[in-house]
């Protein structure tokens, strides 16, 4: 079964990027992994507190996912894998595709803002030609009604 990676964060994109990935995973008979990544910076306390901030990390990104996942299941069909990493959003995604043969397409969401896409976009399109599978962006401003037409 082919896969779509998703990346789960705080941006607004991120919610079409998800939509599009449980559509295109409910119509082509595919899954879809969530990854979620804690950048390492986040820790940089004494032991005790990483350790509480990190178990509470975890808790947001968990109740953050079920909300996505609640809806894969009960609208799409899809019932998503959530994977939870710590370290570079970046090098965790390249980890991800190279650790699952199964992924088969990467989907971002693409921001609108002035300065650009986004980090993850632009450092992910930086490398997408070695990359061993396609990325798909979603742009920001694309209604659910476009998505649902398009996949």
């Amino acid at each position: 079964m082919r896969k779509f990676l998703v990346v789960l964060d705080d941006s607004r994109e991120c919610l079409n990027a998800m939509r599009f990935a449980a559509l295109r995973a409910a119509h082509t008979g595919g899954g879809v992994t969530i990854l979620a990544v804690i950048p390492p910076d986040e820790f940089q306390h004494w032991v005790g507190v990483a350790d509480i901030m990190r178990a509470e990390a975890r808790e947001r990104i968990e109740a953050h996912f079920e909300v996505f996942a609640k809806w894969m299941r009960d609208r799409q069909g899809v019932n998503p894998e959530l994977v939870i990493r710590e370290g570079e959003p970046v090098n965790e995604i390249l980890t991800l595709i190279r650790d699952d043969p199964q992924i088969g397409v990467l989907v971002l969401g693409a921001g609108t803002e002035k300065s650009g896409p986004g980090p993850l976009v632009t450092q992910m399109s930086r490398s997408s030609g070695n990359l061993p599978i396609p990325i798909t962006i979603v742009p920001g401003e694309m209604s659910k009604e476009r998505l649902e037409a398009i996949t």
